[in-house]
């Protein structure tokens, strides 16, 4: 009996299967099988009303719904959209400053939304990042004078500690170097992860060390390692005497010319901690190194304290090609707080400001200042 025998021979028999006691439903079932061929459990299963017209998706239901979907769709874009890994990293911190910013959640959601994994989070929110969407020149000139004076260091798997850090600047020139327009400085530090900015006129040396003394001023711990490409604004005999004329001289190091995963921990920040702010337009307006340098502070606060990172904690070669593992993902402040080489008055420090810093709230004030930035660029 063909398929679209058995439809209408079934629509035919339907109502009447529905309508009758278990004596008749058991003789209609017999007449049924006999005639379409169908397995038992088969055929009571098309005439069961509960199965009518429902197409169930295999396997078991999704514990996650739309009120999950809800919290992780606010936390992803107010952090910044993170990765999967880091997003559930985020969850823990993010989730007690979205229940005082709207409402107490629900304990089932709460306890389904601290217990995601990763992968579970990459299905959950994947309407979410259909719903919303998930790069400029090279201004870095080679330094010469001191080239073969300053070592070479193309790995740091044996920092273990913060205080070396990572240095590279960005340009804000949009097609053209020519000029004088707005660059910025980022310092990342190797062991935490914790990274600053600063704005910087043109990069000659006064701008360039006035910025690397304000954001050591402002680090939970001292620079103990200095590390760069091989740009002119950081291989000067100036900026290296700054550095090594103090009580305690900081190891200055490059990387190889060309080479840019050999500053692997401050590059992967040009995008997410200067253009992801200020674009790829042309600065030149030093009237607005105040406010940039006012906006990086908060952008300081919020991924230093909020946002998670992942770091490499081994690297194999099978073959031609390389295994990678990552460490669990973790915010620059929690690294900080788990080394015994930050002092306790300083993690006494780190922990109010913590605890007084609210996300949600944080990032609206970084876009309402990002925005006034913005609009004197048009």
């Amino acid at each position: 009996m063909g398929h679209k025998s058995v439809r209408e021979y079934l629509a035919s028999i339907v109502e009447r299967y529905r309508g009758a006691g278990r004596k008749y439903k058991t003789r209609i079932l017999d007449e049924f099988c006999a005639v379409s061929g169908r397995h038992r459990k088969h055929a009571i299963r098309l005439l069961s009303e509960k199965h009518k017209g429902r197409k169930r998706k295999p396997g078991r239901p999704s514990r996650y719904g739309e009120a999950e979907r809800k919290v992780l769709e606010a936390i992803w874009l107010a952090a910044g959209r993170l990765c999967s890994k880091r997003l559930q990293a985020a969850i823990s911190t993010w989730l007690p400053w979205y229940e005082l910013e709207h409402g107490r959640l629900d304990t089932k959601v709460r306890s389904n939304l601290l217990g995601i994994s990763p992968r579970t989070l990459d299905r959950v929110i994947r309407p979410v990042r259909k719903r919303h969407g998930s790069r400029g020149r090279c201004g870095t000139r080679p330094g010469t004078l001191l080239r073969n004076q300053i070592p070479i260091k193309t790995e740091h798997v044996d920092v273990n500690k913060p205080g070396v850090v990572e240095a590279d600047m960005v340009a804000h020139c949009w097609i053209s170097l020519e000029g004088s327009f707005m660059w910025s400085l980022t310092l990342t530090d190797i062991f935490s992860t914790w990274t600053e900015n600063r704005a910087v006129w043109n990069k000659g040396y006064e701008g360039v060390k006035e910025a690397i003394d304000n954001v050591e001023q402002n680090l939970p711990f001292r620079i103990t390692g200095f590390h760069s490409d091989n740009g002119g604004e950081f291989l000067n005999y100036h900026l290296i005497r700054f550095l090594q004329d103090r009580d305690r001289p900081v190891n200055v190091t490059r990387g190889r010319p060309y080479h840019k995963d050999d500053t692997a921990h401050v590059e992967q920040k040009n995008y997410t901690h200067v253009r992801a702010l200020l674009g790829y337009q042309r600065i030149e307006d030093p009237e607005l190194r105040g406010p940039i340098n006012e906006l990086y502070r908060l952008w300081s606060l919020y991924n230093n304290l909020s946002i998670p990172s992942l770091k490499l904690v081994e690297k194999v070669k099978v073959g031609s090609h390389y295994i990678k593992r990552y460490g669990t993902p973790q915010t620059p402040y929690q690294r900080l707080m788990e080394s015994p080489d930050v002092n306790e008055a300083m993690k006494t420090h780190l922990t109010e400001l913590f605890a007084n810093i609210n996300p949600f709230s944080l990032n609206s004030q970084i876009q309402r200042k990002r925005a006034e930035i913005l609009s004197k660029l048009r």
